[in-house]
């Protein structure tokens, strides 16, 4: 639409200069009687000529209303279509939504609208977690919703700046192809090397590419839902309990993790020392330690708290505000 204006813009101010340029040098009219006859001519008010027109002035005139006004016609009747046909609502639309997206920070990015990347919308939304969806092309359904689009290809760097990766909190590859994943991980790495990227794979083979390329970690849909079915069949009572704990929207107990920042109150304290189940009632499951990301179950209680580790705690959301505040830093 830009640039179809931009053309029509230089075609009429040609025509304008050529009109006006054509009055002087035929009837020797100043330049503002020649631009006010050029003016009225392709405006087709209908209002007398300046000044009698000579012969030549006349068919100068002819010449001017056939290719001027048909020109100034085209450019009415195309803006018109497109008003009509949406494009310019479709085009201001994205330009409102883009500005909503430059105003993001700590979102994610879902690259892919289909059935997995469905779902993790509906997860991050359920938690009140904002995200910008990449597709190719406008078509889903989910356009009517609250969602933020961006169209293009998820591996291009522009795309995924406009998405806002330089201030996002992670990355998802959620394709249903695995090269395309691999693209966009790679790509998306190279922006942001300290992002948080969880790929989709849908061959086994395909994971160890996946990290490779920066994926923090890779996810197999039928890997898990094979994995979720057998733990169904042998631990139905554990599996409905994590579902509960990790999915529903309306339980008191809600299972997360929170990182310990320097010179928080956990900082070089010990787990007998941070007492954080009498301080907070939240329970400690296990901790990711920062040096190599080893997990400890059940901490011991002389395992001293260090900046970077990740607790996995379990508790009421008071109970796990609590606990954010020992392990984030005071203002």
């Amino acid at each position: 639409m830009r640039a179809r204006l931009a053309r029509f813009a230089i075609i009429l101010a040609a025509i304008l200069a050529a009109g006006t340029t054509g009055y002087m040098l035929i009837e020797g009219w100043s330049f503002a009687d020649a631009l006010y006859m050029t003016v009225i001519t392709l405006s087709t008010v209908g209002f007398s000529e300046v000044q009698p027109l000579s012969p030549d002035g006349q068919l100068f005139t002819t010449a001017l209303i056939v290719t001027g006004v048909g020109a100034v016609a085209f450019l009415f009747s195309t803006i018109g279509q497109q008003i009509v046909s949406g494009e310019l609502h479709g085009t201001i639309r994205r330009r409102r939504m883009q500005r909503s997206i430059d105003g993001l920070s700590g979102h994610y990015i879902i690259c892919g609208y289909g059935r997995v990347g469905g779902q993790v919308i509906e997860s991050l939304q359920q938690r009140k977690k904002n995200c910008v969806v990449i597709e190719q092309e406008p078509g889903h359904g989910a356009e009517g919703d609250d969602l933020l689009f961006v169209y293009g290809d998820a591996s291009d760097d522009d795309v995924l700046r406009q998405a806002g990766i330089d201030k996002a909190a992670g990355l998802v590859a959620a394709t249903g192809d695995d090269p395309t994943n691999l693209y966009i991980t790679v790509s998306a790495h190279s922006l942001r090397p300290d992002l948080m990227i969880v790929a989709r794979a849908n061959l086994p083979a395909a994971e160890g590419k996946l990290l490779r390329g920066g994926a923090s970690s890779v996810i197999s849909p039928y890997t898990m839902g094979g994995q979720r079915i057998a733990t169904q069949l042998l631990y139905p009572s554990v599996t409905e309990f994590l579902d509960v704990v990790m999915h529903s929207g309306d339980l008191e107990l809600w299972l997360e993790e929170c990182m310990v920042w320097p010179h928080s109150d956990l900082h070089s304290k010990t787990v007998e020392e941070a007492q954080v189940r009498k301080r907070t009632g939240a329970n400690v499951l296990a901790v990711r330690r920062s040096d190599g990301g080893t997990v400890l179950t059940n901490p011991p209680s002389n395992m001293r708290f260090e900046p970077g580790d990740v607790l996995i705690a379990l508790g009421t959301r008071e109970q796990l505000r609590a606990l954010w505040r020992l392990t984030s830093v005071e203002p």
